[in-house]
């Protein structure tokens, strides 16, 4: 689901830049120098470049750790991603508190992931399985994310 939703995003980021190339040029998309242009590229940008580490590590911690609070930490992501790049296009100050909301969630998708490792590893080496624990904590902690 996730995917799906960042494909969409992709796609929906990617006409708002070719929306706003033609509106400021009438022409084909190009590199205009109007700051409104210059907000919408450098945002879809910024989105393109974080999905690919959102991707991985929302794939780590589904794996490793737990599917349900992995995916609830995508779709907020994807909700964050979405604030992010509309504050983008007003003012850079408005786009901050969806970026540092982003960096949170990440955060805690790595720490998952790294929770699902370290149990392998105490199951391989000592035979405690931690899983239900870990499980447990993540569930009670992923709505937490929402606290802005």
């Amino acid at each position: 689901v996730c995917v799906c939703v960042c494909l969409f995003l992709t796609a929906f980021f990617a006409s708002k830049v070719e929306h706003e190339s033609k509106h400021c040029n009438g022409k084909g998309i190009q590199r205009p120098g109007s700051s409104a242009f210059e907000r919408v590229y450098t945002a879809n940008q910024n989105c393109g470049h974080a999905y690919p580490t959102f991707l991985a590590v929302l794939w780590c911690a589904g794996l490793l750790c737990s599917q349900a609070p992995a995916a609830f930490a995508g779709l907020m992501y994807l909700f964050v991603r979405q604030k992010y790049f509309v504050g983008y296009l007003g003012e850079r100050t408005q786009s901050t508190p969806g970026y540092l909301f982003g960096k949170r969630i990440i955060l805690f998708l790595f720490l998952m992931s790294v929770a699902g490792i370290l149990n392998y590893y105490l199951i391989f080496f000592f035979g405690s399985d931690f899983e239900i624990h870990i499980k447990t904590i993540t569930s009670a902690i992923s709505p937490l994310l929402l606290i802005p």
